[in-house]
């Protein structure tokens, strides 16, 4: 089998873990194909004044529709609303955190007005401004380790990240604050893995098996939030689905990009609805945006 992923320390690390535990339900090593994307090529501008749709994922896709990979890793949150007809996610494999953690010398509550933050995320822009933290907010790009140094070491004071990537990486000892998902919600399917075939592929089957249902369902609903929108990262939005005590929940919270919440929304029921709860918050949504 061949699988085709981006060629970043975090997208590989993601890869090779998939690989290692499909290779111990197949017995068959897995050779890695590295494909590099437009976003990956792109790294001056922000990423939600530019057309988003597929900006990780284009060239993956073309290359499982070409059968040049039988396979594709991505990060879910990278993900457009709308796949390719032809291809399908055969598997979400189990989720790790979805919260957000703070990258800075300072505690959260020590970062003071003018403080400078860097970040290319309109979600987070948004939350920095909603508790009226007065950042001076620079844009940041780069891979992990990158904007490790620049919020430490550069004229930046902090910056906002995935605790998921960093703890993939090993490199949670730079973690000052765990956001809690209430204060700051995560996009749609962070922290989870997003493993694509074509519908076709005779490989389905295997790979299937790397399935985690309720991670699955949860970043499935988060997703349909953002479907029934029609939007990508365009607008200030976070979703998170949790299973608490046989309970399926969801939130999901409408910013403006000054801070302001237009619409928080949650939905309760079996996990079996997800998609279809997804579906109601996102109807919601509509007449805010």
């Amino acid at each position: 089998m061949i699988v085709g992923t981006r060629g970043s320390q975090l997208a590989l690390a993601q890869t090779n873990q998939v690989c290692a535990d499909l290779s111990k339900i197949t017995g068959e090593s897995i050779d890695v194909e590295i494909i590099k994307t437009k976003g990956d090529k792109i790294t001056t501008s922000q990423l939600y004044n530019m057309d988003s749709k597929g900006l990780f994922t284009k060239e993956l896709d073309i290359a499982l529709l070409e059968e040049a990979v039988d396979f594709t890793v991505h990060s879910f949150k990278d993900l457009p609303t709308e796949l390719d007809e032809d291809l399908e996610i055969v598997a979400v494999p189990k989720r790790e955190s979805p919260n957000e953690v703070l990258i800075s010398k300072k505690d959260w509550n020590e970062l003071g007005p003018g403080s400078k933050l860097g970040t290319s995320s309109l979600r987070r822009e948004a939350f920095c401004n909603h508790y009226n933290k007065e950042f001076e907010l620079k844009p940041i790009r780069g891979n992990i380790e990158t904007r490790i140094r620049k919020a430490l070491e550069s004229d930046l004071d902090a910056t906002i990240m995935a605790e998921a990537g960093l703890k993939r990486l090993n490199l949670t000892k730079y973690i000052k604050n765990v956001f809690p998902t209430d204060y700051i919600t995560p996009p749609a399917g962070q922290g989870a893995l997003a493993i694509i075939t074509r519908k076709d592929s005779d490989k389905k089957h295997a790979i299937s098996k790397l399935n985690d249902y309720i991670s699955m369902q949860e970043v499935l609903a988060e997703k349909k939030v953002l479907e029934e929108l029609g939007v990508g990262c365009q607008w200030p939005i976070g979703s998170i689905a949790q299973m608490n005590n046989d309970e399926f929940n969801i939130y999901s919270i409408l910013l403006t990009k000054e801070g302001e919440i237009l619409k928080e929304q949650s939905e309760k029921g079996s996990i079996k609805d997800a998609v279809e709860l997804g579906r109601r918050i996102g109807k919601i949504f509509t007449d805010y945006v």
